[in-house]
């Protein structure tokens, strides 16, 4: 036996030391261990609650009281569901969510109609293929304020480039007051949705499009199936699961529309292009009546969580499938 063999505790002497030192607590690193994770995700946590949470739940604490600006700088009394009740006997706020609804309706099957064509299209290989993929993305890049603006200035009657280039082209609309009309100041503003998020859509879909293994499309093409059959029974199929994701996406930014309102035609001519979200805000910001605009604003709130339901529940029955 060598010295360092001597020296070395035999295993029933490590034992007794280690019940000497006590029983180990697998419980705390396990513990510290979970808590890791959570740590990480603190600072956005965080900024989650202080950015929506918070506004959320005071906005709904001031939904319940009266509050108007000019009247007193502090929260009202307590005046219960009252702020709601009024909204529901609010004939200018049934209109708004007309608005908002017929704009949703025209903006969602608009955009994710044209976005899917594009994405057949340029599904084919090209030459400039890539090119055009890379340009899509400017629309969307451009700032909604921004945006609006541009089309404001464009289809002004006076010296827009848009009007002058439509009364060049097709005669009859020469005279058409395109932000003065109300049927073609709400098409005006759809057409501004569909000018930035149809290429936004197209570039998702084209995702989808080039995830399809080529063989399946093969096998269809040797069975004889023509392009409208391998779209309809191998494309669309495989497809229909992403295009849900779009459309639940373009409807809530349609549903919470505002930028382009405001700076396109400011809710006018009189109320036609007024959507609920700017109610909301005229309400708070106009009129100064905060508690019911805060009523408005959790009405929109309770319409984009039933639409967040229906989109989960549609997911789950495409899964179920």
């Amino acid at each position: 036996m060598t010295a360092a063999t001597a020296e070395r505790p035999t295993r029933p002497a490590r034992d007794r030391r280690a019940a000497a030192k006590g029983p180990r607590r697998p419980g705390r690193r396990r513990l510290r261990h979970l808590a890791v994770p959570y740590a990480h995700l603190a600072p956005a946590l965080i900024a989650i609650v202080l950015t929506t949470v918070y506004p959320l739940v005071s906005a709904l604490v001031t939904s319940f009281r009266h509050w108007r600006l000019n009247e007193t700088r502090a929260p009202g009394r307590f005046v219960g569901f009252d702020q709601y009740v009024r909204a529901f006997h609010d004939g200018t706020f049934f209109n708004s969510v007309w608005v908002t609804a017929w704009f949703t309706l025209l903006s969602v099957t608009l955009s994710v109609g044209l976005g899917l064509v594009i994405a057949l299209i340029l599904n084919r290989r090209g030459r400039l293929t890539g090119l055009t993929k890379a340009l899509l993305i400017l629309p969307f890049a451009v700032a909604p304020a921004l945006k609006g603006f541009s089309w404001r200035f464009m289809l002004n009657p006076d010296h827009g480039v848009y009007d002058k280039m439509l009364g060049a082209v097709l005669p009859f609309t020469a005279d058409v007051d395109w932000l003065g009309s109300p049927f073609w100041a709400q098409i005006v503003v759809v057409l501004t949705e569909v000018w930035g998020w149809a290429p936004l859509i197209a570039l998702m879909l084209l995702g989808g499009l080039g995830s399809i293994p080529p063989e399946v499309h093969e096998a269809a093409r040797v069975d004889g199936c023509g392009a409208w059959q391998r779209f309809r029974y191998v494309t669309w199929p495989l497809l229909r699961p992403l295009v849900l994701i779009v459309i639940f996406l373009k409807a809530v930014f349609s549903l919470k529309l505002f930028d382009q309102v405001v700076t396109i035609t400011g809710g006018g001519p009189g109320r036609a292009t007024e959507t609920l979200n700017f109610y909301a805000y005229a309400q708070g910001f106009t009129f100064l009546d905060i508690g019911y605009a805060s009523a408005i604003s959790w009405i929109l709130v309770v319409a984009l969580g039933v639409l967040a339901a229906l989109y989960l529940i549609l997911m789950a029955r495409q899964e179920a499938k």
